[in-house]
């Protein structure tokens, strides 16, 4: 980018123990007549910022600037603007295949005979390892060390892949395995709220910032730092110094008073707060919280709440700096200097949080913190809240109404580890506290070891069927546990440490144990997990537990005990004590008192200190790993972790035209609520699939499987896993769940068949139902294009880039939905697929659209963002003619570039190339 023009003299010098810095004043601004900069939201101030530093009059213009300092809350309007994230995170799932493109670029630029170091990250970027763990042992002092010799077992061409881009990118760092959850290590030591560069001599300040390859990277924003989540395609752009186009958003005030009463947790705001902002409408928006209540809410409260903004929809939920902020940075172990350099800097150019700024919303929720009550969610939405004194009647009422069991049905005599029971609907046969949503908080943490206390000592126990884990989002959760002895009794009700990373959130959540398994699957039980996550949708979990509900760490040891949702945790008893007398929940929950002493006496600076002062070393099978080295990576044939993608294979120079997509089928046809999980492959993979067969085709044994999202550098697993996830409802193949759909095309053999990337050992049958990778496959030997239909919220859920890119291999050149989450929709057109969207009052149903037709979309080069596009759709038995506009959801200049170069990347990689 070339040098700063600072047209409006806003330079300034902040001065700090760390040094003097030149900072880029928003006073100016409003100085200068742009607008009044104290009305502005704080997040809205990041852009602006970020705007006025980077302003070249090429990317960054002065329009951006004035759109943003002149913001009006009440009438946002479709302006675009350029932001410059100051760095990037991944986690390994999305981080591999990150990686992967990376040096499929530097491939490409390889055979093109230009400069492979081209392709370096010029942005800051930082993997840390922790998806790749699974519960496979559980319950015993050995679990830790089992699974983490499963996870090296399973994962070592992975590692040694990334080991490798270690040391063949600059400006890339690789926190590994069993060290952290990437929110948790970003909150407790990557993040600096403030970060400096030099640039034309000066040392320059500004508010750190940043996006994520997963969607929970918001959990930053607890810290009063800008991110969210973005697919690996556009983290890979930011990567390579492409900023993010976007349309500045609303902004969404939540302002909270009070605070939270005896019994009440952190966990238990948020599900109230998601299930407010779900029903308000917040998809598109930031959310930013203000009011008198955040001085009742630890740092760590702010971020639980922050980590939760896919779930209710936002595209952040902000926190501005405070002094509490201040506090967390020290407790964390940051530097004095840097924590006063943030403190100088968020004054001198109004970061900091004032609550006499008269700042306008779009749109403002109130809450009084006083009225949250204990809370889990589910059974298959993080919004669905269901108040803990309402949770027996509730699953009872899904029994009737979701699980459709109007009779309870019991398996009896199951054994399993020595004990015998009989296993019944709403058993809880999985009982995780996990994900970085709670495991980043010290307050639900403590509690849940005082529960396990307290229950222990009246001799209570965690009911047989119970698969426990406890997966530490840091080293430093298991580091104040074990000071303050509560790991021993956390091991004694069975919540032994599984590994240090995303595990049953993700859906790591292993096998369950196969008495269990068989009695669930031999007598269709509706079984339940609970877990102390932030995602619940179906299938994730396991593909065994039908219901699956969030909730608090310490409910979750609640529940362990209780065996059952089917319980009312308030007049229910967890057992007998040593006495025979009955133990309520309100004998073994610790008060607020006991939780924050216990806080305020193990929960140090110097643990943080020691632990991530250890952060980049591993364990020993990190440490011994061998790594190959190299400019350009030495792809292998025979991998079934690392492949070369195909996305720059045999790639031109030159810019292709648009054209128009004529004689498409429908390849899925779904409803509402369609996530990225039904889309995305993740989770266990089925033997009897298109990707098993592949596997097994490569000498790999179904022990050897691992998960898809362990295998997602290989495009050849990840596309023949594309929507098929086992809850899958495809309208096209009635009477089935999964990946599977209905193939419409010629029967006889194609003329002239293209070259394709994958091969099939199954050809269907024109009107035969089969797997939806056999008929992609068969529609694309015929050259037949395919498109997706869908309902509203189609690709809610975690930030997927394979959701995107497993749909573009397998042939579809378009969606048409009501509606779209954000991230998916640029997703998709990051990898070269038109998102088109029903106009308001239309959807497939009313058009009448099966799915059966054959559809024409009429583009070309002429095409612009959000323009109307029509569609012929066409009964081929019939002859019946349906034709429908929809809008163009390329919505901005810079998205419309990226579907014209075929996707993000493609245009990156052709300027790299033509500028080498």
């Amino acid at each position: 980018m070339t040098q700063n023009q600072n047209p409006w003299n806003a330079k300034i010098t902040v001065k700090s123990k760390k040094g003097d810095f030149t900072a880029y004043s928003l006073k100016a601004l409003e100085e200068a007549g742009l607008g009044k900069i104290d009305t502005l939201p704080y997040s809205i101030k990041v852009l602006l910022e970020s705007c006025l530093r980077n302003l070249d009059g090429r990317v960054v213009t002065e329009e951006h600037v004035k759109a943003l300092a002149g913001y009006n809350a009440k009438d946002v309007g479709e302006q675009e603007v350029a932001f410059n994230p100051g760095r990037v995170v991944l986690q390994d799932f999305t981080g591999v295949p990150a990686v992967v493109d990376l040096a499929a670029c530097r491939s490409a630029m390889d055979r093109w005979g230009k400069d492979t170091s081209k392709v370096n990250p010029l942005s800051r970027a930082d993997l840390v390892i922790d998806h790749s763990v699974q519960v496979d042992d559980f319950g015993s002092v050995n679990s830790f060390q089992i699974n983490t010799d499963r996870e090296f077992e399973r994962n070592q061409e992975r590692y040694e892949f990334l080991k490798w881009g270690q040391q063949a990118f600059s400006n890339f760092s690789v926190v590994p395995p069993e060290t952290g959850i990437v929110h948790q290590v970003n909150l407790e030591y990557l993040a600096g709220c403030v970060l400096t560069e030099e640039r034309d001599g000066e040392q320059v300040a500004y508010p750190d910032s940043l996006v994520g390859t997963d969607s929970h990277t918001t959990m930053i924003n607890g810290l009063g730092v800008t991110g969210w989540g973005v697919g690996g395609i556009e983290a890979e752009a930011c990567m390579l110094g492409q900023p993010i186009f976007m349309l500045i958003p609303e902004v969404v005030g939540f302002h909270m008073t009070g605070e939270l009463k005896e019994g009440t947790t952190a966990t238990d705001l948020v599900l109230t707060a998601t299930q407010m902002l779900r029903k308000h409408g917040v998809v598109g928006k930031f959310v930013e919280f203000h009011g008198p209540g955040l001085a009742n809410l630890t740092l760590a409260d702010r971020a639980t709440l922050a980590n939760m903004s896919p779930e209710y929809g936002a595209t952040m939920g902000f926190f501005p700096i405070d002094e509490k902020t201040l506090e967390y940075l020290e407790l964390t172990g940051r530097d004095a200097d840097q924590i006063d350099l943030v403190e100088q800097y968020c004054k001198a150019n109004g970061f900091w949080r004032n609550d006499d700024y008269p700042i306008e919303y779009s749109s403002t929720l109130h809450l009084d913190l006083g009225t949250v009550e204990a809370s889990m969610a589910g059974p298959k939405n993080p919004h669905e809240r269901v108040a803990l004194s309402k949770m027996k009647s509730t699953f009872r009422e899904h029994c009737q109404t979701i699980f459709n069991k109007p009779e309870k049905t019991t398996a009896k005599d199951v054994e399993f580890r020595g004990n015998t029971f009989d296993l019944t609907d709403g058993d809880v046969v999985i009982a995780a506290i996990t994900s970085c949503t709670n495991t980043s908080n010290p307050a639900v943490m403590v509690a849940a070891g005082l529960v396990a206390r307290k229950a222990r000592a009246l001799g209570l126990k965690t009911k047989p069927w119970v698969k426990t884990s406890l997966a530490p989002g840091s080293r430093v959760v298991t580091q104040y546990l074990d000071d303050a002895g509560l790991t021993e009794d956390l091991e004694e009700l069975g919540f032994f440490t599984v590994g240090y990373g995303c595990t049953t959130c993700i859906g790591n959540s292993g096998p369950l144990p196969p008495p269990i398994e068989k009695a669930t699957v031999d007598n269709n039980l509706v079984v339940c997990s609970v877990l102390s996550g932030n995602r619940n949708f179906e299938g994730r979990i396991s593909p065994f537990t039908t219901g699956n509900y969030l909730a608090s760490p310490p409910l979750v040891v609640a529940y362990a005990i209780a065996g059952t949702t089917d319980f009312d945790m308030y007049s229910d008893s967890l057992g007998k004590d040593k006495d025979g007398n009955d133990v309520f929940l309100k004998d073994i929950w610790p008060s607020n008192l006991e939780i924050r002493e216990m806080i305020d006496a193990y929960v140090t600076r110097d643990d943080f200190i020691a632990k991530y002062a250890e952060v980049y070393e591993g364990p020993v099978e990190w440490q011994e790993l061998e790594a190959p080295t190299g400019n350009v990576y030495d792809w292998k044939a025979d991998s079934t972790y690392i492949q070369e993608p195909p996305f720059f294979r045999d790639m031109s120079l030159e810019v292709p035209a648009i054209k128009t997509i004529e004689g498409a089928r429908c390849l899925v046809k779904v409803g509402d609520n369609t996530s990225t999980d039904h889309i995305s492959p993740a989770g266990v993979i089925p033997t009897d699939s298109p990707t098993g067969r592949y596997l097994v085709s490569n000498g790999v044994s179904p022990r050897d499987f691992n998960s898809f999202g362990s295998r997602r550098g290989n495009d050849q697993v990840m596309t023949r896993g594309t929507f098929g996830n086992v809850r899958l409802s495809n309208q096209l193949a009635p009477g089935t769940r999964g990946g599977y759909t209905t193939y419409f095309g010629p029967t006889e053999a194609a003329d002239n068949p293209p070259e394709l990337n994958y091969v099939s050992s199954y050809s269907p049958k024109q009107g035969e139902q089969c797997f939806i990778y056999d008929a992609a496959l068969r529609y694309m030997e015929h050259r037949i294009p395919t498109v997706v239909l869908g309902g509203q919220n189609y690709g809610m859920g975690s930030s997927r880039d394979w959701a995107a890119k497993g749909t573009f291999l397998l042939g579809v050149k378009a969606t048409i939905v009501s509606s779209y989450e954000r991230i998916h929709r640029s997703n998709l057109i990051g990898m070269g697929v038109l998102p088109l969207q029903f106009k308001k009052g239309d959807t497939q149903e009313s058009l009448g659209l099966t799915g059966h037709e054959v559809y024409d979309i009429k583009i070309d080069d002429n095409l612009n963002p959000m323009d109307e596009v029509w569609v012929k759709a066409t009964d081929p038995d019939t002859g019946k003619v349906t034709e429908f506009v929809t809008d163009c959801r390329i919505d901005t200049p810079a998205e419309l570039d990226y579907y014209r170069n075929g996707g993000i990347l493609h245009m990156v990689l052709r300027r790299m190339g033509n500028e080498a």
